[in-house]
């Protein structure tokens, strides 16, 4: 996961890693050449469309993910390069011509994160007063996919033939044109840039809530979570792999990979520096604010700090349901207060932190549970906990015979162990 200089309001401060480092080139160069030599599957680039002065501060300050991802397409050669784009405020052509580029660029390493931005900034920053209900946005963002699967079959694999001595440059019987109408969408195509090794880029989906799991059910190779729980995770994996069987799919056609962001030490002291240092390093103002950007920045500094959680009713519905229902459940349960619910969304602990050899227990207990496939990797600390985790966490993986130690291939979906998706059309002729 690739977000600055990690994960948490005070990571930048800190002098493991340079303060610019979210728009450092030099920086996520090194940090995905050196996820590279380690044999990660992919480099990770979230991203958000809108900003005030109180967010996490790399929010403010950042590389658009296409761009950086197409610069770091040429500094690698087998590590996959997975961007967020928002289905909500991007036209489908252009998304299916950014990702079809830089899947051609990489060599097929290219990936998708689909999201549908549940902001207010964000449809104000589009010229829109306001922005999709939840359900809409997921239905808007199921014909989104559509339309862009279809238009990355515009091409056989073979319609270019390049043949001078011919003069034949395509094949025109192997161009197809769209011509979707839809309810939200209207696009003819076909697209101007032809398929890649992979076939098509790998679409990730992010959303946990129940539109975002049957819209990962039904389009999704991957679905990025993060649950706090080996219980939950493994609720989530079978809930959504069933519903991918009911919509005519395999269980392995749907990955499951839930985030993590453990502080990893040598000793269980030395956790425990990093994870004060971390949650002294935010004010409590700064800690409202971040927790109220799950909540479209809804403004808790209204509320008493060291009474119970308030109970704000539906607000967050709209935005990261599954997010905030979670905060609030969270809070419900265990008795919590603003305080608390509020450093603790700033600085979670996670239960992955530790030493080396508990991180590596931990993983290795969540993926033989059946809770995920994998996992991604992020850090409130980047440079610190991906130097650590390489070093002391992954050869212990690797000896275990849960994480690799070569590339099963040269493309993401080989990294992935998805098969090569075909075109529609290829696929009717062997049919």
């Amino acid at each position: 996961m690739l977000h600055g200089a990690g994960g948490n309001m005070a990571s930048w401060k800190h002098e493991s890693g340079p303060a610019d480092a979210s728009v450092n080139i030099s920086h996520y160069q090194q940090l995905v050449q050196k996820a590279e030599q380690a044999k990660f599957d992919f480099a990770f680039v979230a991203d958000g469309l809108s900003i005030n002065k109180d967010v996490l501060p790399h929010f403010l300050n950042r590389f658009e993910p296409l761009t950086i991802l197409s610069a770091l397409a040429a500094t690698t050669s087998h590590i996959g390069l997975v961007g967020t784009l928002s289905s909500s405020y991007s036209e489908p052509f252009t998304v299916a011509r950014q990702f079809g580029s830089l899947d051609l660029i990489s060599g097929g390493r290219a990936g998708w994160n689909v999201v549908t931005s549940p902001s207010s900034g964000a449809a104000r920053n589009h010229s829109r007063g306001s922005f999709p209900n939840h359900s809409l946005r997921y239905e808007i963002a199921e014909e989104h996919l559509e339309v862009v699967k279809g238009l990355w079959d515009s091409w056989e694999d073979d319609a270019f033939l390049f043949d001078r001595e011919s003069g034949t440059y395509f094949d025109p019987e192997k161009m197809h044109t769209l011509n979707h109408v839809g309810k939200h969408f209207q696009v003819e195509g076909p697209l101007n840039i032809q398929r890649s090794k992979q076939g098509q880029p790998v679409v990730f989906q992010a959303g946990s809530s129940n539109a975002g799991r049957e819209l990962a059910a039904k389009t999704a190779d991957a679905v990025f979570t993060n649950h706090q729980t080996v219980e939950d995770a493994q609720a989530l994996n079978q809930d959504v792999k069933n519903r991918a069987v009911s919509y005519g799919r395999k269980p392995e056609d749907l990955l499951i990979l839930p985030g993590i962001g453990p502080i990893i030490g040598n000793t269980e002291e030395e956790v425990e520096e990093k994870y004060a240092a971390l949650r002294n390093g935010s004010s409590i103002e700064a800690a409202l604010h971040y927790l109220g950007r799950y909540f479209d920045h809804y403004d808790f500094s209204q509320f008493p700090l060291d009474e119970p959680f308030p109970d704000i009713g539906d607000i967050g519905s709209e935005n990261f349901r599954s997010t905030t229902d979670q905060i609030k459940r969270d809070a419900r349960i265990h008795g919590k207060t603003l305080r608390e619910v509020a450093l603790e969304a700033t600085t979670p602990r996670s239960s992955f932190s530790g030493t080396p050899l508990h991180v590596a227990n931990e993983i290795e207990r969540w993926f033989l549970s059946g809770a995920c496939d994998g996992i991604i990797f992020g850090s409130p600390l980047l440079n610190d906990g991906l130097d650590l985790f390489i070093k002391k966490v992954l050869p212990i993986l690797q000896e275990r015979g849960i994480a690799q130690t070569e590339y099963p291939g040269t493309t993401l979906r080989d990294n992935l162990g998805l098969p090569f998706k075909q075109s529609r059309y290829a696929a009717r002729k062997t049919q």
